[in-house]
């Protein structure tokens, strides 16, 4: 069949204008009553998440506590029926607390709500212009240690308030002050908090059967909900709700025109910065659940649905909103199918606080503050520091961080902005050289963009090098300019005139006077093909027997290892960390790091005949690799494992063969022992019979034939082994892992992702785009 190309399309920025396709939702489920029965139980599961935390966020910024149960209510109903993330939960922002406070200590509560409403409409404004994609352009290392020092503020303030005390708008006046409240706490208000706090750490680690019916209750629930129980009997402050009635139009704060203007961009930039990154991080979320289509969020439409619930909050006296991690976090978890769980929990929060003040009252404001604490806490992530440290971006991380604490948000953010563009500028103009001999080779390492500016200290370098010596200059940077070549050029002709040797390696990967069609293997090229790892005609011996790896392994030394030698350096100081753990077959047509587009320190790979995974109890010859996997999961403490089949397997053509025959020990051989694990994967086969039965089948085509069939099963059968062992069934229990089927046809070049809830293969698609917080 002849198909004809079109020629490609440039990709629009957003999804056409039209009715939204709920991310996380299957189509045929969108009017169904089981995705009715999903969202209404996930909105109830984020109602009991928010109001606590709703409560928690007004108390620490000095607001009337029902400010936090508004904006609750309107960020789920407003945000929820207009935002362009469908399964992400708007309501009181955590990363605006501190600003808040600021905002209401200094100008009042009217006209903070007035500053809410004028930032609703700034991001209105953003999102009609269509600048949300741009926003996220912004460093990761300025975001995360914004949200590093909100959090190291809020933990701090809220401390005092645990121990009894009041805190103070600074976060450096709170911490110099935290020794004196220390050495007199409030005792009741203390044992509260340290229930509450209690809590919120052991109750995702109850164990058995018993914890995961506990662990239906979201944790601040539970924890608000002991701490009250703990404090009946006790005299501390409480929630104190006023009898509702019709809130005072707010009002523009008594500042200059360019205070406000400050205060607006302030809550403008952060209200939205969390919400764009919170609904990339819950569509992410999202697309891990078995069944989801691939789908992307209208992050325009998001910020103008995020503009719009501010504006009514602010409106209605309720704090900012914005989208947060947590809550949205929580409704995927809890099985939201389409955008009416977060409606619903909107409207439930609206029903509470109408109907149940008096509950809500009973609450010690202790138990709170200590909520909000640890949220604070969190909000300082240990892995994304290890990604800015990884990404060498820590200065960046850090200066911004305690720019917050110290001068406030905005500051804080400038400051970063300003590291990261020194750190960039001192990136393009710095070059080190290193001279170092290696038994009488000399090798001069150049690190950095080579131009005119460093030629000079390049010159310095070369004149160490004795003349008429062996010399190599390793080139590692991206950039050289025409100075640096000729300078380069010029000392490598004088130094091969005296009888010196000179071999001149650029970052491309090929020597920097090769003309550029002499080199054009890439990693992916099979021996057969390469130009640069191929013997010698005089070595054809040592091609047989082995010389073609030996000319790989020097390809490998010539091109590869100055451009992975300062990675590999960091990985050998810092040991391996990787997320996920590979099981693979030991096919050699399978190139795992070419799959998965993976580099050093990416994957733990674990490959065999037939990627298969012994279950407990089998003979102690099959302990490698269980041995392997409870490394990865015990020690490594990997996030994933994935278990990877593939067409033309001949673990499986042998099953096939031997299906008919009796197993017998006598006889056999290593490989016939071995592949004796695989027949379970060969009986449930016969079980399903040829229809799959709802098991197994590939989306968007027929199985092939019985061999791909048992290698699709095969994939689901050796997961049901991995379940079945004690540490990945601990972790998959405390919610800390996650197993993934995958399929790979080798000769299309297409992989295939399990979705386990439908026994369905689906290919995954070349258009998804991996979007990185």
């Amino acid at each position: 069949m002849t198909q004809i190309q079109k020629s490609p399309q440039p990709a629009p920025a957003e999804p056409a204008p039209g009715p939204p396709t709920p991310s996380g939702a299957a189509p045929h489920e969108k009017e169904t009553g089981a995705a009715w029965r999903r969202d209404l139980s996930a909105s109830v599961v984020v109602f009991l998440l928010a109001v606590p935390l709703s409560l928690g966020i007004a108390l620490a910024t000095g607001a009337p506590l029902q400010a936090g149960l508004v904006a609750a209510a309107v960020g789920g109903i407003v945000a929820g029926l207009l935002g362009g993330a469908p399964l992400q939960v708007t309501g009181a922002a955590t990363g605006l607390l501190v600003v808040t406070a600021d905002l209401v200590q200094r100008y009042g509560w009217r006209a903070t709500c007035a500053i809410t409403v004028l930032a609703g409409l700034a991001q209105l404004a953003l999102g009609a212009l269509r600048v949300a994609r741009a926003a996220l352009a912004v460093s990761p290392a300025i975001v995360h240690g914004m949200l590093a020092g909100i959090g190291v503020t809020i933990a701090v303030g809220q401390l005092h308030v645990v121990l009894g005390g009041s805190p103070d708008s600074s976060a450096v006046d709170n911490a110099v002050a935290l020794p004196g409240q220390l050495a007199h706490p409030h005792t009741a208000a203390l044992l509260i908090g340290a229930v509450t706090v209690a809590v919120l750490a052991g109750w995702p680690r109850l164990p058995g059967r018993a914890g995961k019916w506990a662990r239906l209750v979201p944790a601040p629930l539970a924890a608000v909900l002991a701490a009250t129980a703990v404090g009946m009997g006790t005299t501390v402050p409480r929630v104190e709700l006023p009898s509702w009635r019709l809130p005072q139009p707010p009002v523009l704060p008594d500042a200059s025109l360019t205070a406000v203007l400050t205060a607006v961009l302030t809550v403008t930039l952060v209200a939205s910065m969390e919400s764009l990154l919170s609904a990339v991080a819950v569509d992410r979320l999202a697309a891990e659940r078995p069944g989801t289509p691939p789908g992307r969020p209208r992050l325009n439409r998001e910020l103008a649905g995020q503009g719009l619930a501010n504006v009514v909050s602010g409106l209605l006296g309720g704090l900012p909103v914005s989208g947060g991690a947590i809550r949205g976090s929580a409704n995927v978890r809890a099985g939201a199918a389409t955008r009416r769980a977060t409606v619903l929990h909107g409207v439930w929060v609206l029903l509470c606080a109408g109907l149940l003040a008096g509950v809500l009252e009973l609450i010690p404001l202790a138990a709170l503050a200590a909520l909000v604490m640890v949220v604070g806490v969190r909000m300082v992530s240990f892995a994304h520091l290890r990604h800015v440290q990884r990404h060498r971006e820590f200065p960046v991380y850090a200066a911004t961080l305690g720019a917050v604490v110290l001068f406030g948000v905005l500051l804080g953010v400038l400051t970063g902005i300003t590291v990261g563009i020194f750190l960039a500028l001192r990136r393009l103009t710095h070059t080190r050289v290193a001279v170092t001999e290696e038994s009488g080779r000399h090798r001069v390492r150049v690190s950095g963009q080579l131009t005119f500016l460093a030629v000079p200290r390049v010159t310095r370098a070369l004149a160490q090098v004795p003349a008429g010596a062996e010399a190599v200059v390793e080139l590692c940077g991206s950039f050289m300019d025409h100075a640096a070549y000729e300078a380069l050029q010029s000392w490598a002709a004088t130094h091969r005139a005296t009888g010196g040797s000179v071999a001149l390696g650029g970052r491309s990967g090929r020597p920097i006077a090769e003309p550029t069609s002499t080199h054009a293997c890439r990693p992916w090229t099979p021996w057969r093909n390469h130009h640069c790892t191929r013997p010698a005609p005089a070595r054809t011996a040592d091609h047989r027997s082995g010389g073609q790896l030996l000319g790989g392994v020097s390809a490998f030394q010539r091109h590869t290892a100055p451009l992975v030698r300062e990675e590999l350096a960091r990985l050998a100081r810092e040991g391996q960390r990787p997320t996920q753990l590979f099981l693979t077959c030991a096919d050699s047509r399978l190139v795992t790091s070419m799959i998965t587009s993976s580099g050093p320190g990416d994957l733990f790979t674990v490959r065999n005949v037939g990627n298969l995974m012994p279950p407990p109890g089998s003979d102690a010859s099959c302990d490698s690799v269980a041995a392997a996997v409870e490394y990865a999961v015990e020690v490594l403490r990997v996030e994933s494992i994935t278990v990877c089949g593939h067409s033309g397997c001949g673990a499986m053509a042998a099953l096939l063969d031997a299906a008919g025959s009796p197993p017998s020990s006598e006889g056999a051989t290593p490989l016939t022992r071995w592949l004796r694990h695989g027949h379970p994967s060969l009986a449930r086969m016969a079980r399903i019979g040829r229809l799959g039965r709802g098991e197994v089948a590939l989306a968007g085509r027929p199985v092939a034939d019985d061999q791909e069939r048992l290698a699709l099963v095969n994939v689901r059968q050796q997961l049901d082994h991995l379940r079945a062992h004690p540490c990945v069934a601990r972790r998959m229990a405390e919610g800390t892992l996650t197993l993934h089927g995958m399929y790979f046809h080798v000769a299309e070049a297409q992989a295939y992702l399990l979705d386990e809830s439908g026994g369905r293969f689906r290919a995954v698609r070349a258009d998804v785009p991996a979007i990185g917080v």
